[in-house]
């Protein structure tokens, strides 16, 4: 089984950091993983991932989340977005945002990585993103932090966000999204926790780091592919690129 980190954030601006954090990776037989630029820049180019893939042995794949603060602004964010062949996830308090993104083919996981949004989930939104095939992701950063009082407020916040989705079976990944290059732990030992602390099944929580991240990978892989007929040349669809 190949197990996940599915978000690591890290400065692609420092590639010597970057390539620090791969070393450490390294060490800790992390070998698939999930890179997120710190700052979501669009003038990111493709060539820089090819560099740090050349640069590892590890499996690398990229992510950008989006933090869009109105709808107009989602609107506007996903229309550059779509267009790069990468994870694309959401993460926002605002209701009416993350009902637009649950809806919306583009966006492919809807994140509550921050307890403050796990809090704004609701039954009819983990509905609408099971229907639409999005996957739910949240994190264990927020149940590891050195305040105790906050550790423990965290671990209600997320307990009570996980028997939501237990109960509505969305498609959902799991993912350390450590700041500290210190706190990662291997995928497999986070598994662990999330069935002996959190009261996951351990299957789903497998799955989670593991089997639900390779179907997700391959899910934005087949749609890319399915708008391209040779590198460089889309599909179009009357006078617009689909």
């Amino acid at each position: 089984m190949s197990y996940f980190e599915s978000r690591l954030r890290v400065d692609f601006e420092d590639l010597d950091s970057v390539y620090r954090v791969l070393k450490f990776c390294e060490k800790l037989n992390i070998s698939n993983l999930v890179l997120e630029p710190l700052n979501n820049s669009k003038y990111f180019r493709e060539e820089i991932f090819h560099e740090i893939r050349e640069n590892t042995n590890i499996n690398l794949f990229f992510r950008f989340n989006l933090k869009p603060r109105t709808v107009k602004e989602f609107k506007k964010e996903i229309k550059f977005y779509q267009k790069v062949p990468h994870i694309l996830s959401l993460e926002t308090q605002v209701k009416e945002i993350q009902i637009q993104a649950a809806k919306d083919s583009r966006v492919h996981v809807l994140s509550f990585s921050d307890p403050i949004n796990m809090k704004t989930a609701t039954p009819g939104l983990i509905s609408l993103a099971k229907q639409n095939d999005t996957y739910i992701e949240f994190s264990l950063a927020p149940i590891m932090r050195k305040n105790r009082a906050l550790q423990s407020k965290n671990f209600r916040i997320l307990y009570r966000f996980i028997q939501l989705i237990l109960r509505m079976k969305p498609n959902f990944i799991i993912s350390g999204d450590f700041d500290i290059p210190y706190e990662l732990r291997h995928p497999r030992n986070l598994s662990s926790v999330c069935h002996t602390l959190l009261g996951i099944p351990l299957d789903q929580a497998k799955n989670a780091f593991s089997k639900n991240v390779e179907l997700l990978l391959s899910k934005i892989k087949s749609r890319r592919k399915n708008k391209l007929i040779q590198p460089g040349v889309r599909l179009i669809k009357g006078d617009k690129k689909i």
